[in-house]
């Protein structure tokens, strides 16, 4: 269990059953003035695990920002035990200019744990880990593609940790890409220190998309099942692939590009997937898959420099052939479906010569 109670905090006891609106302080402005996080505490009447879920860590992607708005407006939400910790934006200072990055231009999930001696940013990821990190069994990290992309929804985490890899899988994405992540990231270092934290990552910047906020939605209330904390059935894809490989394909000229795939496309070794033309549309280079995969993300931008990224696959297990994968989609209304269909809408999709 988490560390620290989860009541009382800053100063307000949070008694079973009850739902509970408190701020954080994490910095100050400018002019002398506390700057504070806002936090729903969420108790059930029995005890059991306290989940968190937060959202804009980095200040522009806000996607998981409208799914947490949902999760606290819902009326069915109710727990039987255990707390859920809702954090709809972590990074107030970046989310208020709709940036990535603090004021000081710095990454803030390139900070933590931080120092509370350290820079401004540090400071701020120093204050938001030891509030929350100790508090929380689990967290759940929401997360979109960077300015210029856009992303498949994936869950990431380092499987090789066996409770990040039932709460992976308990999330219920298609794609899961296993992997650690990079140091000074919440999720790399909440996990070092014994809290099993994975990310989700869907959509894109400066967004509410539906089909990303029904996803993310979805997946938190799957782990508070999994973890018994609310009643229900878990709603899963029929089947998930969990990627050990991911690579950027890179445009190797500079140029105009022609996208012949959409994002969530499932692709074969040497499928072709954007064509390299010249403003009047000669062609100036081709761009092929390196293996059977997924594609988890893509520029949204057809201006391309030589070395630019255009589409990121996730590569499929050996086991698993493109067609499979297809055939288990099929053609009905599920939300994975939706997601690609609305996905696809972001992009100029053409047929490859």
């Amino acid at each position: 269990m988490s560390e620290i109670p989860v009541s009382p905090w800053r100063g307000q006891d949070l008694p079973p059953g009850s739902v509970t609106d408190l701020e954080i302080p994490i910095s100050e402005s400018y002019v002398g003035i506390h700057v504070r996080i806002p936090v729903r505490v969420i108790r059930g009447l029995q005890a059991g695990p306290t989940v968190g879920v937060t959202a804009a860590l980095h200040g522009d992607e806000i996607n998981g920002t409208g799914a947490i708005r949902d999760l606290a407006a819902d009326p069915d939400l109710k727990l039987i035990r255990g707390t859920l910790i809702l954090v709809p934006v972590l990074n107030v200072l970046a989310f208020d200019r709709h940036s990535r990055y603090l004021p000081d231009r710095r990454d803030l999930n390139r900070c933590f744990p931080g120092s509370p001696e350290g820079s401004s940013a540090a400071r701020v990821a120093h204050q938001i880990f030891t509030e929350l990190v100790p508090r929380c069994d689990a967290i759940i990290d929401l997360h979109t593609a960077a300015v210029r992309r856009t992303n498949y929804p994936n869950v990431r985490g380092n499987l090789s940790n066996p409770e990040i890899a039932a709460i992976a899988k308990a999330f219920g994405c298609e794609v899961i890409v296993d992997c650690e992540g990079v140091p000074g990231t919440l999720r790399r270092e909440a996990t070092r220190r014994g809290c099993p934290t994975i990310i989700l990552e869907g959509g894109e910047v400066w967004k509410v998309e539906p089909g990303i906020v029904d996803l993310a939605a979805r997946g938190i209330k799957n782990v508070l099942k999994h973890f018994e904390m609310i009643a229900g059935t878990a709603e899963i894809p029929d089947r998930t692939v969990i990627a050990k490989q991911t690579r950027w394909v890179r445009a190797t000229r500079g140029g105009f590009l022609r996208f012949h795939v959409h994002p969530g496309a499932l692709v074969t070794e040497g499928q072709l997937l954007a064509t390299n033309t010249d403003l009047l549309g000669n062609e100036l280079g081709r761009m092929e898959s390196p293996f059977d995969g997924v594609l988890i993300g893509m520029t949204t931008i057809p201006s391309i420099a030589p070395g630019g990224p255009v589409c990121h696959i996730a590569r499929l297990p050996r086991a698993t052939a493109p067609e499979d994968l297809e055939e288990v989609r099929g053609d009905g209304d599920t939300l994975e479906n939706r997601l690609v269909e609305d996905l696809a809408s972001n992009v100029r999709v053409e047929e490859g010569d």
